[in-house]
């Protein structure tokens, strides 16, 4: 009987190998039951890829209108000025009335 049973044991041993082999293929992180959320997955980070080069590209380029060889410090100080809505205390305000219709 113990010669019988050592007979199959290569056979189970292969058997549980080959099975956990085939679970793992299925349910692990990199298995054939999430490709497609992967590839979900990378569709969209290449989407906001393509968008954040977009942006960086706009950004470069008004960076470089900013620089100091095309203009001039005293427009880039007002500039910044209205869009930060700061004035110099030795600034004038001259405030105009408003059309009230």
């Amino acid at each position: 009987m113990l010669d019988r049973l050592l007979t199959f044991i290569p056979t189970i041993a292969l058997t549980a190998l080959i099975s956990y082999f085939a679970y793992h293929a299925m349910t692990g992180d990199q298995s054939l039951l999430t490709a497609r959320q992967r590839h979900a997955t990378l569709a969209e980070d290449e989407a906001d890829l393509k968008r954040l080069r977009a942006e960086r590209i706009h950004l470069e380029r008004q960076a470089r209108l900013l620089s100091d060889r095309s203009l001039s410090a005293d427009l880039l100080e007002e500039r910044a000025h209205v869009l930060l809505g700061f004035a110099d205390p030795r600034d004038y305000v001259i405030r105009t009335p408003t059309d009230a219709h």
